[in-house]
């Protein structure tokens, strides 16, 4: 069985004592009930891990231990980024747990011309802070060691500058290729998910990427990113 995992901004490179505390150390002793003995998995979200055996707590929010084993998981390649249409509310924090768990490197958030939700103002930095949360909750229970980066939102406009130069694949029901004729050799991918109602002509054309198919079936813009990452995963060395 694998350990709990909890964030902590480190450095632990060798033997050692190491606190938990805060909100992370809370979660460890109030929720997880943690004790003495017990050990857990400590990851900074950029790649370090240590195991660590728990020798003491103290409150309601901190513990204490002594670090057995420590490393560093090499980035997978190809690096993949998710640029995400922002879907509605009640998908929004479940599309970004899914490409987590799926092993996105990092997700944009992507203001599509027909996306129902619209982050405007104050709303953009609380829709940031809600999908880095979602995404560091995800990292956790999938045991992943890095902590998907979560850009500030672009417009179709932003998108297309950002992918200038890149491999940048666009899921679309009507493209002809399928996603295994593409060549996925190669040190990063941006895999596109557009809005629940498509992406019109003209902003496909702007953006200037390649269309693939992933299968038969249309998916929801939830769960498509998951879905690409899973067979890029598979055509690739990154699983």
């Amino acid at each position: 069985m694998s350990l709990p995992v909890f964030v902590h901004p480190g450095p632990f490179t060798g033997a050692g004592t190491v606190t938990l505390d805060g909100p992370e150390g809370r979660h460890a002793v109030s929720v997880k009930r943690i004790a003495v003995g017990e050990q857990i998995m400590l990851i900074d979200g950029r790649g370090t891990h240590a195991t660590v055996t728990v020798t003491a707590t103290r409150g309601k929010d901190a513990l204490m231990g002594e670090v057995v084993e420590w490393g560093v998981d090499k980035p997978a390649r190809p690096r993949v980024t998710v640029v995400q249409a922002l879907p509605k509310a009640e998908r929004s924090e479940l599309a970004v747990d899914l490409a987590t768990q799926a092993g996105a490197d990092a997700i944009v958030p992507w203001q599509a011309e027909r996306c129902v939700a619209k982050w405007v103002g104050p709303k953009a930095a609380k829709g940031v802070a809600k999908w880095e949360a979602a995404a560091t909750a995800a990292a956790k229970q999938s045991r992943r060691t890095r902590i998907p980066e979560i850009h500030q939102p672009m417009t179709t406009a932003q998108v297309a500058e950002f992918i200038a130069g890149r491999t940048a694949l666009v899921l679309h029901e009507e493209a002809a290729t399928p996603l295994r004729e593409i060549d996925l050799d190669v040190d990063e991918i941006v895999v596109l998910v557009g809005p629940e109602g498509g992406i019109g002509r003209e902003e496909l054309a702007q953006l200037g990427a390649q269309t693939v198919r992933l299968g038969p079936e249309v998916l929801r813009t939830a769960s498509a990113a998951m879905v690409a990452l899973s067979a890029i995963g598979v055509l690739t060395g990154r699983w």
